[in-house]
């Protein structure tokens, strides 16, 4: 069995510490860093990914899994920092105006961060000049905005809104999601993309 498949098992079953010893015993064997990343903890989340999504996986076993693989992560940065090795693609992420709640929103940026992403996530209850403002800072690919209620889903149009008077709505692609909100809804809004659930989330945005 290769160190990637021991890693990928590791990260399945949210072993943070076997993950920390595979991922150092990898680098002194001379694998390169994002090798490291890509065939094993990037394999690893897109198997928890899809059995999360088809139901024989749940939240706490996601969250263990993405646990773990931030501890592989946090061993390799200086390896991939020196190679100048990049991560994927950069996602802002929050739940909008006058919605205080982040579980999906939290479970969206794990997961995210589990596919290889680089993700800042601002919090909740955001108003839309504080994405505006935190794009500024970040310049990321994607922006996603989380609402649970849905007296805050106007927030999320009064948002994109406030990206096209900044000039920079053609610059960004902006995700709309949670429980509420629908592909209807997303495209009235002028969204980018409407995903139902965290995996669907980030395979649309690895498709765009």
């Amino acid at each position: 069995m290769s160190v990637f498949t021991k890693i990928t098992n590791a990260l399945y079953e949210g072993d943070a510490e076997e993950i920390a010893v595979l991922v150092q015993k990898a680098l002194d064997e001379g694998e390169d860093a994002q090798t490291i990343v890509n065939d094993g903890l990037v394999a690893g989340m897109n198997v928890v990914g899809a059995d999360f999504k088809a139901g024989t996986l749940f939240i706490p076993e996601v969250i263990s899994a993405a646990e773990a693989m931030k501890e592989g992560l946090m061993i390799l940065k200086p390896a991939m920092a020196a190679a100048n090795q990049e991560s994927l693609d950069t996602i802002l992420i929050g739940t909008v105006e006058g919605d205080v709640h982040d579980i999906g929103k939290n479970l969206v940026a794990i997961m995210f961060e589990g596919a290889g992403f680089t993700v800042h996530d601002i919090g909740v209850d955001n108003k839309p000049e504080d994405f505006v403002k935190a794009y500024e800072e970040y310049k990321p690919e994607f922006i996603g905005l989380s609402a649970l209620l849905s007296t805050t889903m106007p927030a999320m149009q009064r948002t994109i809104e406030a990206f096209t008077e900044a000039g920079y709505r053609d610059k960004v692609k902006i995700l709309v999601g949670g429980a509420p909100i629908n592909a209807d809804f997303a495209k009235k809004i002028n969204a980018d993309g409407y995903a139902g659930d965290a995996v669907s989330a980030v395979d649309l945005a690895k498709t765009m």
